[in-house]
């Protein structure tokens, strides 16, 4: 017996002095394990008094889903009550459809796990490698304010993973603070739905805060672009979108921030 586990454990040896040799310096074994992503989503439903319907926006959720999935990544979706988030309906319009929005009606396990989200409450942070929140009007009601979704951001950022938004998601950050009580936006490079996104749109006046004004507020170096360009900023591990058109930036520098 002891020659054949001599043997095997030379063969280890001889394969492990093998892979240093062609592996850079650097290599790190966990980028050999699959990453994995904890996306919150919206569970607020009606937009302001107006009787109109809100949610989260599909575009945002299917571009960073597709782009995380063909990365390898573990996907969970969660939002503030669990369960199916309401989606925007005008997010579906033909208008503002894509490739992904449309692959992602199509796909039968995405849309089950829309369906069901886990519960904020039930969610450790500590299971994941980093948190990503799209937008939709539906977050300026309730994840701008629930306190599951601060601790959850909180602990993300203590642990020094990724905690990433895209257009009116980041006004989720506004609460959150770091642990030595200062807003973890304070001082750091931001971006996100502007007010003149809002006011083209005709929200300004319907939406509780504007994302834009908010985030300045809690000391944010707040930046932009023009209306609807893509646009994303990465301060650390804080990563934030403009708008619809900058979920794929948004989610390719979340990926990069974990490799």
């Amino acid at each position: 017996m002891m020659p054949r586990l001599y043997g095997c454990a030379m063969m280890v040896i001889s394969l492990t002095e093998a892979l240093a040799r062609v592996q850079p310096r650097n290599f790190r074994w966990e980028i050999l394990m699959s990453k994995k992503i904890l996306i919150v989503l919206t569970s607020h439903s009606r937009l302001g008094d107006t009787g109109e319907p809100t949610g989260f926006w599909l575009e945002e959720l299917a571009a960073p889903y597709y782009a995380f999935l063909e990365a390898d990544a573990e996907l969970t979706l969660a939002s503030p009550l669990g369960g199916q988030p309401p989606l925007d309906p005008k997010s579906n319009d033909p208008d503002f459809q894509t490739d992904d929005t449309r692959r992602f009606e199509a796909d039968t396990a995405a849309n089950e796990a829309l369906a069901s989200t886990l519960k904020l409450a039930d969610v450790n942070a500590a299971d994941y490698d980093a948190v990503f929140y799209p937008g939709g009007h539906g977050p300026m009601w309730d994840l701008v304010s629930d306190a599951q979704s601060i601790r959850l951001i909180e602990e993300f950022w203590a642990a020094e993973k990724v905690v990433s938004a895209v257009c009116h998601a980041p006004i989720a950050l506004v609460n959150t603070k770091d642990t030595s009580g200062a807003y973890i936006v304070k001082g750091r490079k931001v971006t996100g739905f502007t007010n003149s996104e809002e006011d083209a749109v005709g929200l300004t006046d319907v939406v509780p805060q504007l994302v834009e004004d908010t985030l300045i507020a809690r000391g944010g170096l707040f930046s932009k672009i023009g209306d609807w360009a893509p646009y994303a900023q990465k301060d650390g591990n804080l990563i934030t979108g403009q708008n619809p058109a900058s979920s794929t930036a948004v989610a390719k520098l979340v990926l990069q921030s974990m490799s």
